[in-house]
Formats: structure tokens, sequence, C-alpha cells
């Protein structure tokens, strides 16, 4: 069982290699426009170009790609915006649909932001949290979304290196707020497509939920 586990881990990886492909130029003009040691341009829902942007499945990043650092950079500057700071970033935020994530760990000492490439989770529990959520490119809204407590994750660090980790709690949801944005899926999305969802309450005191259906299965 470890050892097909392992070989389905190297071959999803290995698949990631082979279907990464390098910047476009378009991508390496805007990675590299204006001043480059200042943040790029969160875009919005609000206009219409750039919603299309924002709903669109974003394509694999190759970790040796030369502009990967100077994209890097100025999302994470981005998401800093002393303005109108975030806890999390995914590439399409900014213009560019790549799977590039930044994520603040908060189940880690001094609570780091962190950089993943080609995040995806390979596992979720059945285990379900409410919380209230909001987006840098969806100004003035918020609301509750359910999100999975325990996810799986499977990723590559800026070397390029293959790792799985298992994430709980708050930083699990941040996770999955910013994988969804890679399959251009926004957090409003999961509002209204949870709308009629049964769950169960697991507890009176505390927001997790076991959706209703798994009991019949």
């Amino acid at each position: 069982m470890m050892k097909k586990r392992i070989l389905l881990f190297a071959f999803m990886f290995l698949a990631i290699g082979v279907s990464a492909q390098n910047f476009t130029k378009s991508e390496k003009d805007l990675i590299q426009s204006g001043n480059i040691k200042t943040m790029l341009k969160v875009i919005q829902i609000t206009d219409e170009k750039e919603l299309k942007i924002l709903k669109s499945v974003s394509a694999d990043v190759d970790p040796k790609e030369k502009l990967l650092p100077l994209l890097a950079e100025r999302m994470y500057l981005a998401m800093r915006d002393p303005a109108n700071p975030g806890i999390g970033i995914a590439a399409p935020q900014v213009g560019i649909n790549r799977n590039v994530i930044w994520v603040q760990r908060f189940d880690k000492e001094g609570e780091p932001f962190e950089l993943y490439l080609n995040p995806k989770i390979v596992w979720s529990s059945a285990l379900l949290r409410k919380g209230m959520e909001g987006c840098l490119s969806i100004p003035d809204i918020s609301g509750n979304v359910l999100r999975n407590y325990t996810i799986k994750l499977a990723y590559q660090d800026k070397n390029g290196k293959q790792h799985e980790e298992i994430i709980e709690g708050f930083t699990a949801v941040i996770f999955q707020h910013e994988t969804d944005h890679l399959k251009g899926i926004l957090f409003t999305d999961r509002m209204k497509e949870q709308e009629k969802l049964e769950v169960s309450p697991v507890s009176n005191e505390i927001n997790l939920f076991i959706e209703k259906r798994l009991k019949r299965q």
C-alpha cells in the first residue's frame, strides 16, 4: 500500500513536470511591468476582463522558470499591501493563470507566509468547518463558507522539491480558498453551491459539521 502511494505521488509530480510550460510573452510582460520592486495589481471581479481571468483554470508552473521569483515577490507585496492586507493570494489574482499561491501558516510558530507551487489537495476530511471568508479580489463582500477541516496537500517548493502534508483548521481553510482560485472558483461560488447543502452539527458549541448524505453511504 505504501509503495503504491509513493508511486502515485511520484507519477503526479512527473505529470506536473511534463505539463508545466514556460511563461508566455504576455505573462512575462505583466510580471516585469512598471516598477518591478512594487506589488502587482490585484484584479477585481467588478471588471469583466479581470473576472474572466479569475474564472479561468490555471496551469502548472515550472519551478525553474527564471521569472518565478519576481512573480512570487510581487504577489507577496500585493498580498501584504498596507492599505488592504491579506493572509493568502493566488497568481490569478494578479492576472497570471498559474498554479502559484502564498499562504500564511497560522499553524506554525511565528505564523510565517510560505510559497507553494503546483499545490493539489489530494484528500479531504468528511468533517467540515464553517467560517467567515473574504477575498482581495471581491470588494465589500464576506460570508460563511463550509470547508473541509483537514486536507492533505501535495505541492512543490521554490526549488522544485516535492512535498505532501496534512493540514488542519483555519490554515486548511486558507489553502482551500487559494487552491479554489487556481480552478477558477471564488468563495462566493462556494457560498452559492452550499445554499441547499444539508449538514449535521457535530456540536452546538463549535462550527463543525458532517454532510448528511455521508450517513447514507
